[in-house]
């Protein structure tokens, strides 16, 4: 009897077979050890075993043997089946075919194994095929249950109860779970296959205790290092009370700390020790700007070589610290042991339909992860953000820590007549003794409002105010407002905002860094105000939400060093901020501002409020998602959920209205571009291009691409041809009079 074929391997004319049945044991094994961190190993075990039914068909060993060229006869036969040949719907039908209803569970997966998870019908589906329509017509598991199958393959009990972790509002996360567990099984046994070498590069990181004490070693030495200064000795204190509550049992956290008080350090201190003690698999810092996640994760590199991997999009390949062919694995399922990357890639892949973004999911469970700067949760997303950690908390061993300087309301939340706005976490503790001390004791700081709010300054006024200081940041809500108060400034004015590469903004961040205790002037958008580390005797801030006003005063005054406190100006500028979270965000400010308030705006008694206000503003789940991810039906005609279309509405970032462009900021971006046009688009050299992009308006790249300062080279890639269009101290230069439609780009 011929074994059927999964793959072929083909060296220098040798060929070497993979034979289906023996894949489909090994993916039935690793997906079910995957999902035994959660105790569902038999349905994962069923998933593996089933996913790849349709390579049985004839059409598709014909397929295999034509396109290997490991059978050269095969093409007399494959003439017919030319193009690859679908073989997932295979295993989808023979799931249900056995298992009735509760087999939509396999066939969401194994459908979705290669093309992502689809929709349950079509209304609503994009093109890539309903679940619904897939699995009537039933051609292709005949084709295959043609083939003579072992019974230990296709005779299956059906798994324990199908009831997910959660019940119903748990069903779509736990589909998604039980498929990330098959899709990185699946990839890693064919990556055994087709190339060990990169399977023997896989794990074989340093266990949570050398972690911990590579750690305690770098404290150590920043300790040695350190003057004895009151903020000091209260980051150690801080320090000491993220040790001593990593061993409470794991759950939700917060960590609230005023903006200078060593929150990265002091929230990895506790994920260590907690990681430790319960024997975690991972951490993950979750951050919210690729401006901070560099500074992060390079900090983290330095006390952890080889243990942590950086991923978003903004990775520097030549910067072997930052990515190794090690790394660039990890990646893929995020198998080390401290991950670094943002809030878009974290909570749009635990909401993504893409096999690509759901592979790492499982590897999210029995993990650590801190939200940096948790006030940045976006609030049109925010209620199926909070359901989905209850989830990974209550059901699948992830502990959360939300740090934060100005701590978000997220607990649940009720109007005047009862009904439920936000379904919020509940039992989440404070790892600060006594915060509102430590507020106290870290105020270095005097913030100035304005006296009243419907007075503006033009920015001539501002520019002249901040001309009476030797040192200066002013920060400003839009890239336009930042041009034009950096344009009236003395020309040694440093300017920051998103319209410079993610390459010039980290080279200016260097210089300024490198200048301390000079004199120096800084124009900024908001992209400094989470976690960048610039310290300033005087800040300006434009009106804006009290969160984004507190963290601009963390950039005054950071280190304690003045005899006095360091000044925060608030002023209101010639235009509002633009229309949408911006605006909402400045009103509520301004709403709450009694005199009271106006003379202590930002004693943390202030932030709850702040922040339940706000969000009463804002439609939580503006884009319907949580009813998307429930499922429909009762009985036989249930389990219907809309997985592909939540995750496109699931988008942090609306990329609809913006496109990235390549500058040409440097010599070696200009040579980048050079190699994308002759080379095309390939996976490393993209890769390092990305520290070369700015993101712009739609409306913008259309005027470029009619003055032809901007071409596209590759299908949907645009990169700058003029060489005057790019500024050494602005960035991309559009014009002005223009007004982005977000502007919630920084």
């Amino acid at each position: 009897m011929e074994l059927q074929i999964a793959h072929v391997k083909e060296q220098d004319g040798e060929y070497e077979l993979h034979f289906l049945s023996d894949h489909l044991t090994k993916v039935a094994a690793l997906t079910a050890k995957n999902a035994g961190v959660f105790s569902c190993a038999d349905w994962a075990k069923v998933a593996g075993l089933w996913h790849d039914l349709g390579k049985y068909s004839d059409d598709f060993q014909k397929y295999i043997k034509t396109a290997s060229g490991y059978d050269s006869e095969a093409h007399i036969e494959y003439e017919a089946v030319k193009g690859k040949v679908n073989h997932s719907d295979a295993g989808a039908q023979y799931a249900v075919k056995q298992f009735g209803v509760h087999g939509r569970i396999l066939a969401y997966l194994i459908a979705g194994h290669h093309a992502g998870l689809p929709d349950w019908n079509k209304e609503l589906t994009t093109p890539g095929g309903a679940l619904l329509d897939r699995l009537k017509n039933t051609q292709n598991l005949q084709a295959a249950l043609a083939a003579d199958i072992a019974p230990e393959i296709l005779q299956q009990v059906q798994p324990a109860s199908p009831i997910s972790p959660g019940g119903s509002a748990g069903f779509a996360l736990w589909v998604r779970m039980l498929f990330s567990c098959l899709v990185d099984a699946d990839c890693l046994d064919t990556e055994s296959f087709m190339d060990n070498g990169k399977s023997t590069q896989r794990g074989q990181y340093p266990a949570f205790e050398t972690l911990l004490s590579a750690f305690d070693t770098h404290m150590a030495e920043l300790v040695t290092g350190a003057a004895l200064t009151r903020v000091n000795k209260l980051r150690a204190d801080i320090l000491q009370q993220c040790r001593e509550s990593a061993y409470q049992a794991p759950g939700l956290f917060s960590l609230t700390v005023p903006t200078g008080g060593g929150k990265t350090l002091a929230s990895m201190a506790f994920a260590l020790e907690h990681a430790k003690q319960y024997k975690h698999r991972r951490v993950i810092y979750v951050i919210p700007y690729t401006s901070i996640i560099e500074q992060t994760a390079e900090v983290f590199s330095d006390i952890f070589p080889n243990a942590v991997v950086e991923h978003h999009s903004n990775v520097d390949p030549e910067e072997a610290k930052k990515e190794t062919s090690k790394s660039r694995l990890a990646t893929d399922n995020w198998d080390a042991p401290i991950i670094v990357t943002t809030n878009v890639q974290f909570f749009e892949s635990l909401f993504s339909a893409r096999t690509s973004r759901c592979r790492k999911l499982h590897n999210i469970c029995n993990s650590i992860v801190v939200l940096d700067e948790a006030q940045l949760l976006p609030p049109e997303f925010l209620q199926p953000i909070l359901s989905v950690i209850k989830l990974l908390s209550e059901h699948y061993g992830v502990t959360f820590v939300f740090s934060t300087a100005t701590q978000p309301a997220l607990n649940t939340q009720v109007d005047n007549f009862g009904n439920k706005l936000l379904d919020g976490l509940e039992n989440v503790r404070e790892i600060i003794a006594d915060p509102d001390q430590l507020y106290r004791d870290l105020d270095r700081v005097d913030v100035t409002m304005p006296d009243d709010f419907n007075i503006t300054q033009s920015w001539e006024e501002v520019a002249e105010q901040l001309q009476q200081h030797e040192s200066v940041l002013a920060i400003v809500s839009t890239r336009p407002g930042a041009r034009e108060l950096h344009r009236l400034m003395p020309k040694d004015t440093y300017h920051l905002s998103g319209l410079m590469c993610g390459q010039h903004r980290s080279d200016v961040i260097a210089e300024i860094k490198a200048r301390k205790g000079e004199a120096i002037r800084v124009v900024s958008t908001q992209l400094v105000e989470a976690g960048v580390d610039l310290d300033f005797p005087v800040v300006y801030r434009a009106m804006a939400g009290l969160d984004s006003i507190a963290q601009a005063a963390g950039r005054c005054n950071r280190e304690g060093k003045l005899q006095g406190k360091g000044k925060v100006v608030v002023f209101v500028p010639p235009k509002p901020a633009p229309p949408g979270m911006l605006r909402r965000a400045e009103q509520t400010t301004v709403s709450l501002m009694t005199p009271d308030a106006k003379l202590k705006p930002l004693e943390r008694k202030h932030f709850k409020p702040f922040f339940e206000s706000f969000y009463g503003k804002n439609e939580l789940d503006k884009h319907g998602i949580e009813d998307l991810l429930q499922p429909e039906g009762q009985g036989d005609d249930s389990l219907k959920v809309q997985f592909r279309t939540a995750a496109q509405r699931f988008k942090l970032i609306d990329e609809s209205d913006y496109q990235a462009v390549i500058v040409r900021y440097d010599d070696k971006a200009a040579k980048l571009i050079n190699n994308l046009e002759n080379q095309g688009p390939e996976r490393w050299l993209m890769r390092e291009l990305q520290r070369y992009v700015v993101n712009i308006a739609r409306f913008h790249l259309e005027r470029l691409l009619d003055s032809q300062d901007v071409r596209e080279l590759h299908s949907g890639i645009y990169a700058q041809v003029s060489t005057t269009l790019y500024s050494a101290s602005l960035g991309l230069s559009l014009d002005p009079v223009n007004i982005e439609p977000a502007q919630t780009v920084v």
